[in-house]
């Protein structure tokens, strides 16, 4: 996933992502432990985030051309 960057890069905490996608922080910390989650909350982030499920997902070396 791609979370951790995206939140690097745009400046967010754990809490502000957690309100944005209406998650518990909880949820949004343990999907930056373990660099994964439920679809369900795959969907909520990347709404809240407004970015496509492949951009918060996909692992940028599993592109191809």
């Amino acid at each position: 996933m791609n979370l951790k960057q995206i939140k690097n890069d745009r400046g967010l905490t754990l809490q502000q992502i957690a309100d944005m996608a209406g998650l518990p922080k909880r949820t949004v910390e343990e999907v930056l432990r373990r660099d994964t989650c439920s679809v369900k909350t795959a969907i909520k982030l990347a709404d809240a985030l407004g970015v496509t499920l492949d951009e918060l997902c996909r692992d940028r070396t599993d592109k191809t051309e």
